[in-house]
């Protein structure tokens, strides 16, 4: 799900670049942030999904505390996983279980050529969270560099519930 204004400052997901899961994305395109929420949080209530991932650009009205409250319980009501991408957006009030800051970091080693740069990597930050304390990481695409900060997607049939307890 990406709102207009994170379209054009930062493009469309391009599907070649998720890999195997790119026949299984659906993308929404929100003409505003209100709009965005609205979908994110539709998006949230299917519990034949795996994740809803929304990009919304910068610090719009319509994001205010209330919104990322609703997602939050959303999300946690139907045990289906929420991401909030905010490009050019300040930290404020939010009511995400987790708040990260992720930023590029240099590149890994070239395995043939020392001075070719190598995997892309990026920093990342969990500075708030109600269950982990805060920490950075230095994360990329080798094995030995991944994060694990969600359970690998589901298949789950249409309607079949998946509400998580405890």
């Amino acid at each position: 799900m990406q709102e207009r204004m994170a379209i054009l400052e930062g493009g469309r997901v391009h599907a070649a670049g998720i890999g195997r899961l790119a026949d299984q994305l659906i993308h929404v395109e929100a003409k505003d942030a209100k709009s965005a929420l609205w979908a994110m949080e539709e998006g949230l209530r299917c519990s034949a999904l795996s994740g809803v991932v929304g990009e919304i650009w910068g610090d719009p009205q319509a994001l205010d505390f209330t919104a990322t409250r609703r997602l939050a319980v959303a999300a946690e009501r139907m045990g289906v996983s929420c991401w909030l991408v905010r490009p050019g957006g300040h930290a404020g009030l939010s009511g995400a279980r987790e708040r990260w800051r992720l930023a590029s970091a240099p590149s890994a080693v070239h395995p043939f050529d020392p001075k070719a740069p190598g995997s892309p990597r990026w920093a990342a930050e969990l500075f708030r969270s109600r269950r982990r304390a805060p920490a950075s990481w230095v994360v990329g695409h080798d094995p030995a560099d991944l994060l694990a900060v969600a359970a690998e997607p589901g298949d789950r049939a249409l309607g079949e519930s998946q509400r998580r307890t405890g």
